[in-house]
């Protein structure tokens, strides 16, 4: 039987190579980026979620397409739960006194990093709209309430919570229809559940004084939304 001369000499020759591919891969790890960094945001911060709106013009905001103020609104869900008797801490720092708003005591990131929101200390009158980038409806409803957000500037709190999402496929699709109102990141849908909601969209509606209505069903168009603003927060939307 024939024998393979210089066997440990080649062993030698091979050995460093390879010690030196394993430390490239090795040195070539990197930590996975934080929430905050994995996707730029498209999205305004969220540090004065929890402050007082300021005082509210004379005239009412603009929102084209508006229904008229004779129109009846449509049904939505009252909430039953009562709204929590002390007012929290946010991220944004004590929060002023006054009514908390009637929801989930669950806190959320903003999509543009910080520190977490919790949403009993939102401030009213305020409009979330839970919405996600794989939902049919709310590809249809979001541009509509940038369209709020921008009328009411100021008077009405308009914010959004990206639901059972990825950073990127959400920041994707909000910078693509021109959305830009403070957002949440919830892909774990904690508010949803919490809501006791399995399905999107869903819109909650805060008055001044905390209490909440909840709305689930088609996606909202101009007219229905500013019926269900004015009939829940009483902040008048005309065109």
């Amino acid at each position: 039987m024939s024998r393979v001369r210089g066997g440990p000499v080649l062993a030698r020759w091979l050995t460093p190579p390879l010690a030196l591919l394993l430390a490239a891969c090795t040195a070539t790890e990197v930590p996975p980026p934080s929430p905050a960094e994995d996707a730029a945001s498209p999205f305004t911060d969220c540090a004065a979620l929890t402050a007082p709106l300021a005082a509210a013009p004379p005239s009412a905001a603009s929102l084209t397409s508006a229904a008229p103020p004779s129109a009846a609104p449509p049904s939505a869900v009252p909430s039953s739960a009562a709204a929590p008797s002390a007012v929290p801490l946010s991220s944004a720092g004590p929060v002023a006194a006054g009514p908390v708003a009637d929801l989930p005591d669950v806190s959320l990131p903003c999509f543009t990093g910080g520190g977490p929101v919790r949403l009993t200390a939102l401030r009213g009158p305020a409009v979330i709209n839970l919405w996600g980038s794989w939902c049919g409806p709310c590809r249809e409803e979001l541009p509509v309430m940038q369209a709020l957000s921008d009328a009411t500037a100021g008077r009405l709190r308009v914010i959004g919570v990206d639901t059972r999402d990825s950073r990127d496929a959400g920041a994707s699709f909000a910078a693509g229809r021109g959305v830009s109102f403070p957002t949440l990141f919830d892909p774990d849908q904690q508010l949803l559940t919490a809501l006791g909601k399995v399905a999107l969209p869903v819109t909650v509606f805060i008055a001044a004084d905390g209490s909440r209505e909840l709305y689930t069903g088609k996606a909202l168009d101009k007219p229905t939304l500013g019926v269900l603003v004015r009939t829940h927060t009483g902040v008048t939307v005309t065109g």
